[in-house]
């Protein structure tokens, strides 16, 4: 079925349109619904009521001009280009020339005038008015998409970018709202963005994968079960048709969003990221576009401007993602250098008076061996056995805060006995501490049925212990309770000693932290960041209270079951 276009004659000679009318109703290329006037202000009511597609305009008429008729039209009528061919009896060059400075598209002479030339002429004036139109609706398209990517590249903040993509996708296909939808790979992803506040972020799909949303190309959709499924195509495959509901994307497991937002129409396509060099691009999200407020058929251009838009989004989100990448690297490198300062601050410092004593002891073993009697040797010996012990735990306290912080080492649960664990450890704190400090465990309650990192849990106690020992000394009682609860374990290290600054305690759990009155007393600094990180692997609390001369005390507080998914194979 040929498409019909409307055609306006205005000519004040009736032989003349009935000559115009038989040879147009003849084309067997085009369908013509043919208007008549004879005089210009006949011809100015049909173009004020009817909107032409083309008009034939007799160059004498009785009112006015041709050109005089065609100049008000253009001023008053025509908001958009209709093309205009202009007839005369007179072979006139000049003419010609004016009339197509004004704008009209073609000129005929009367005298010459066949059925060929003017149906090939009003058709090709249809096709060029086309074109133009088309034209200019693609020029303004790219504007509009390239200022859209001028606002949404503008920041590298992504919340800004997102922020700005969805407000001006809003107005360029002029909807009722957009949002932004972001994959996640351990869960159903989320809303991002949306161009209006009040929105229910809900999941697109009661189970949601990435490769669910794959791109597909026109030849894998013809497979899709889906009835007339439309989908945002790959570049080699775009869809000559409008896409009218989400649901139509042929996806499995698919919750429809037209009925989860009542929304009457929407339009989704994908926003994919370059994938490392991968030709299968990263799928990271989709851009959706919402209309309610009425009927809305969404056109090939529509899935154009959105698609083009997709792609400088995907950009945009890409730079801040490197961008972000880059800076959370920096960060880290400057952490660690900052750490490695620390590292070799502390070694050094903390190093020079144990080496000291080491030296000191061993040149006088050496110089005056004969002269000492056995008593004094021991002593001697004793001195660089304890200083080299206090040094090799300096060394494993750096290596274990290094893989603590900038590592973090595996979590290693197993089921064991609290009670014994603890027994056997306070033990070994009375056999090595001397007769200064007294010892006392207290233990109540359910201290079976813990699931806990062995090793994890001696650091916390040999850290908390070796503080509670270091900084009490004139000595006094040292308490460990241990408290067994039905869901977590609890214990505390309670001492008598100096006591820490209120103003200090806030920094203490920080690697290098120490309270300001520890005067000459030996330290890095490390034992409490080591313990609490220790913990928080453990999914627990540690927290400390303390009062200056009065000493101190520190608990922690840890679940005695696990998640499933935190236990290792060992351990089941």
């Amino acid at each position: 079925m040929l498409d019909t276009r409307t055609l306006l004659i205005i000519d004040d000679c009736a032989a003349d349109r009935k000559i115009y009318r038989r040879y147009l109703l003849k084309d067997p290329h085009q369908s013509y619904q043919i208007l008549e006037a004879d005089c210009a202000e006949e011809g100015l009511t049909l173009c004020r009521k009817v909107r032409c597609d083309v008009i034939l305009l007799d160059f004498c008429l009785p009112d006015m001009s041709g050109l005089e008729l065609f100049d008000q039209m253009q001023q008053e009528i025509f908001k958009t280009s209709v093309p205009v061919i202009m007839l005369t009896g007179r072979g006139d060059e000049e003419v010609a020339v004016q009339v197509m400075k004004r704008g009209a598209l073609d000129y005929l002479v009367k005298q010459h005038l066949t059925q060929d030339v003017l149906q090939l002429a009003v058709r090709n004036a249809i096709k060029q008015s086309y074109l133009q139109a088309q034209l200019q609706k693609t020029q303004e398209r790219q504007r509009l998409i390239a200022t859209t990517a001028l606002r949404i590249r503008q920041s590298l903040n992504l919340d800004q970018i997102l922020n700005t993509a969805v407000a001006e996708v809003q107005q360029l296909l002029k909807c009722d709202r957009v949002m932004v939808y972001q994959f996640a790979p351990d869960t159903d992803g989320k809303i991002v963005a949306s161009s209006v506040e009040s929105y229910q972020t809900v999941a697109l799909c009661d189970r949601v994968g990435a490769g669910d949303w794959g791109l597909m190309t026109r030849e894998e959709f013809s497979q899709s079960p889906m009835p007339n499924p439309h989908y945002p195509l790959s570049p080699e495959g775009a869809p000559p048709n409008p896409i009218p509901y989400i649901y139509e994307l042929g996806l499995c497991n698919c919750v429809s969003l037209k009925e989860q937002f009542n929304t009457k129409a929407n339009l989704v396509v994908p926003i994919n990221l370059s994938n490392n060099g991968n030709p299968n691009p990263k799928l990271w999200g989709l851009l959706i576009a919402h209309h309610n407020s009425g009927e809305r058929h969404w056109q090939t251009n529509d899935t154009e401007m959105l698609n083009e838009v997709s792609v400088q989004l995907a950009i945009a989100i890409q730079q801040a993602e490197l961008l972000a990448q880059t800076q959370a690297a920096l960060a880290k490198e400057k952490q660690l250098n900052v750490f490695k300062s620390q590292i070799i601050a502390t070694v050094s410092h903390e190093y020079r008076t144990p080496l000291t004593s080491i030296l000191a002891a061993a040149s006088t073993l050496v110089k005056h061996n004969h002269q000492l009697d056995e008593s004094k040797q021991q002593r001697f010996l004793g001195i660089i056995e304890q200083k080299t012990r206090y040094m090799s735990k300096l060394v494993d306290n750096m290596l274990l805060v290094n893989q603590l912080e900038l590592e973090k080492p595996k979590f290693k649960p197993i089921l064991f006995d609290l009670l014994q664990f603890f027994s056997d450890l306070v033990e070994q704190e009375r056999e090595t501490a001397g007769d200064r400090h007294e010892f006392i465990l207290k233990i109540t309650g359910k201290n079976q049925g813990f699931w806990g990192d062995r090793g994890l849990l001696q650091q916390i106690f040999i850290n908390l212990m070796s503080n509670a020992i270091k900084y009490s000394p004139d000595g006094g009682t040292i308490e460990f309770h241990l408290i067994g609860k039905e869901s977590e374990a609890i214990f505390y290290i309670k001492d008598q000693g100096i006591g820490i600054p209120m103003a200090d305690q806030e920094n203490l759990f920080q690697s290098f932290s120490r309270g300001s009155n520890v005067d000459t007393l030996p330290g890095t600094g490390l034992g409490l960041a080591i313990a609490k990180a220790c913990v928080e692997l453990h999914g627990g609390n540690i927290t400390l209270s303390s009062q200056v001369g009065q000493g101190t005390q520190v608990t922690v507080s840890l679940p005695k079951a696990l998640p499933t998914a935190q236990l290792s194979p060992s351990s089941t």
